[in-house]
């Protein structure tokens, strides 16, 4: 393990359908991303308002990604530690068949309570051996905002920066970022 990792290891779920998300898990996700976005978390979704956002205020988006679920198609990880969500990702297989043995990996959020403690490196660990071992997947892509450090993180669980997009995200006028394109061959 390494300085960004501690040995306490969550213990890991997964969700392949809409359907099986409880009104508990469903709440902790929302509490769990309203508190990333409100830390200054880089995973904002379309059509939300800027912060400080409600759990309510997500809740189109969580319904709109859980839609996505399906068990060859896109599934939703979470972590737990404590007794309480620690941290959640979601990937998802490539629909096209000419990029069918590629997943895309986003929404990665360690719950601000447990920041620190390797939460969100064990996510990307486990999200990478579900892709390969279980969805057949051999190579997974990401993007994420510059100037949060983010793209040392992702280095770090072995990800590999393959190009930037300048300028690409404004966070604020006058504040555009780069958005960084990453890649994690299986």
């Amino acid at each position: 393990m390494t300085a960004y990792e501690t040995a306490h290891v969550p213990a890991f779920a997964q969700i392949t359908r809409a359907e099986d998300v409880t009104v508990a898990v469903r709440r902790d996700l929302l509490d769990c991303w309203a508190a990333v976005i409100n830390a200054g978390g880089a995973v904002v979704p379309l059509d939300c308002p800027f912060p400080p956002v409600s759990p309510a205020a997500l809740e189109p988006a969580l319904d709109a990604l859980l839609r996505g679920l399906a068990p060859r198609r896109g599934r939703l990880l979470l972590a737990t530690a404590g007794g309480g969500l620690a941290g959640w990702v979601v990937l998802r297989r490539e629909p096209h068949p000419l990029e069918a043995h590629c997943g895309t990996v986003n929404h990665l959020q360690t719950h601000v309570r447990f920041r620190g403690k390797g939460v969100g490196a064990a996510l990307m660990r486990r999200v990478a051996e579900v892709a390969r071992d279980e969805m057949g997947l051999e190579r997974l892509r990401l993007s994420a905002r510059a100037g949060l450090g983010l793209e040392d993180f992702y280095g770090r669980v072995g990800w590999t920066e393959t190009g930037r997009w300048p300028g690409a995200l404004r966070v604020a006028p006058g504040d555009d970022r780069d958005e960084i394109l990453m890649s994690l061959a299986l």
